[in-house]
């Protein structure tokens, strides 16, 4: 109730982005305010694979063409997470004052759920990972709209899809099998992010071989919007003075940090002439991929770039922040 009131709050108003936001702070306001909330478990997973669906049909010929010329862009990505690291590392240990193993992990821009899972498997503060993460997905999907509207003159009334009416009733099929082939699949052979890269892949094939033409319909990507604006918001329930002092806070102060590195190396692509303004800038915006997909979207910016540097960090952060603090963890004092 409180997430479908928030949409129609920001409907009534005009207000932006009201499938996302709406129920992003209705159930925020609800979860400072100690309302019981649930999310939609399975139902808000399933709902991330449209975007990987989304994702995944962006990925057409002419955008695999030009990946030699996104190399140059794509080994910004390597030095943005070095230099994340160095700063938040002793950020949040020397600073915040959290032990090591959490610090690393708060530090990482990678995903949410992996960050937690592989925090708390190394022995950090579940806790904290969480809505430190939470926290800089928060307060990122909720700036960067502003950027791009006022500092890029960007207009986020692009068309999310066309209408589902308006699709060939068997590419709608297919999508439909391409996300829970590529979910299910995926989360069987251990994929991370299976909900969102398992279908991205099934689908960019189908894109690739021509048997897809378009994105999945508005009405998909709009509910896709709502239960990732719930899940942002839901993830604060239970959450105390004392955490909003030292943990939320922490978090935010963090996304001041990460906002300048993010800025200083968009600022050198766009310099370079490697990408556009609003490209560069969604590309290198530490946020959750889901979020940064529905962004790239309603901006009209080249979805194919600006994912192809988000799966980058990703698999990056991923790979390499387990084996990175097995060296650096030991001679963290």
């Amino acid at each position: 109730m409180a997430a479908a009131a928030g949409v129609a709050v920001f409907l009534a108003f005009g207000l932006p982005l009201p499938f996302l936001f709406g129920p992003l702070f209705a159930c925020l306001v609800a979860a400072l305010a100690r309302r019981p909330l649930m999310g939609f478990g399975p139902v808000g997973v399933a709902a991330r694979t449209i975007l990987g669906v989304a994702v995944g049909a962006s990925i057409t010929p002419e955008v695999v063409s030009r990946l030699p010329q996104m190399a140059a862009s794509v080994a910004f990505v390597p030095l943005y997470i070095a230099a994340i690291g160095l700063v938040g590392l002793p950020f949040f240990h020397r600073v915040c004052g959290f032990d090591r193993v959490t610090a690393w992990y708060a530090a990482m821009p990678g995903g949410l759920q992996d960050m937690v899972i592989f925090g708390t498997e190394a022995g950090g503060d579940v806790r904290a990972l969480s809505l430190i993460h939470a926290t800089r997905v928060l307060v990122i999907v909720t700036v960067a709209p502003a950027i791009l509207t006022w500092g890029f003159g960007a207009t986020l009334a692009n068309p999310v899809g066309a209408p589902a009416a308006s699709l060939p009733v068997h590419e709608m099929g297919l999508m439909a099998l391409a996300a829970l082939i590529g979910w299910k699949g995926g989360e069987r052979i251990g994929l991370f992010g299976a909900s969102i890269l398992g279908p991205m892949i099934v689908t960019a094939a189908l894109s690739l071989t021509g048997l897809i033409h378009a994105r999945p319909p508005a009405e998909a990507i709009l509910f896709a919007q709502y239960m990732i604006g719930v899940a942002i918001g839901v993830g604060y329930v239970g959450v105390t003075m004392g955490e909003i002092r030292r943990v939320v806070l922490a978090g935010m102060a963090f996304v001041v940090i990460l906002a300048a590195l993010a800025a200083a190396v968009t600022e050198a692509v766009v310099a370079l002439g490697l990408a556009r303004p609003v490209e560069g800038f969604l590309a290198f915006a530490p946020g959750g991929q889901a979020e940064m997909t529905v962004l790239a979207i309603v901006s009209g910016a080249d979805l194919g770039f600006v994912i192809v540097h988000h799966l980058t960090r990703i698999s990056l952060v991923i790979i390499g922040a387990p084996l990175a603090a097995r060296l650096i963890l030991g001679r963290v004092r």
